[in-house]
């Protein structure tokens, strides 16, 4: 499949994730097993009212779902995925107001596990809101390997 063909698979899969709708999660970019997926700020997701920091919650389903698209867009990956294991370090508090981008990469890919680094920043690129190591599932197109 061509790269314009994984692009629109991965915005269908978005946006067929409710949490990815009502987060307004928006894809980026998407090339061999990389995302990029970004978020704008909402009062809706605030954690905390006194501060406006967005709730850690709504970061880890946008580092979540952007590990899913880098699985997805990885040419060894003929298919769907699911997580496996996401282990999320958050580093600071993004900076209210501010739109959080999230960035994966599938580094390696085995007949049924992906494994995925990631991390979140606001508009400072210097330091991470949050980085990221996962395994996926790797659907083959005959069903779910084992």
């Amino acid at each position: 499949m061509d790269e314009q063909g994984k692009m629109a698979i991965a915005r269908q899969f978005i946006e067929a994730i409710p949490h990815s709708r009502a987060l307004n999660m928006v894809l980026d970019e998407l090339g061999e097993g990389l995302a990029a997926i970004s978020m704008p700020y909402d009062l809706r997701l605030v954690g905390d009212p006194q501060t406006g920091v967005i709730h850690g919650g709504a970061v880890s389903a946008l580092m979540d779902t952007c590990c899913g698209a880098a699985v997805m867009s990885h040419p060894g990956s003929p298919a769907g995925t699911a997580t496996i294991d996401l282990r999320i370090d958050y580093m600071r508090a993004a900076t209210p107001g501010q739109r959080i981008r999230a960035r994966a990469e599938c580094h390696h890919i085995t007949r049924s596990v992906a494994f995925v680094r990631a991390s979140a920043h606001d508009d400072n690129d210097a330091l991470p809101v949050a980085t990221a190591t996962g395994t996926f599932t790797v659907q083959t197109t005959g069903g779910w390997t084992a």
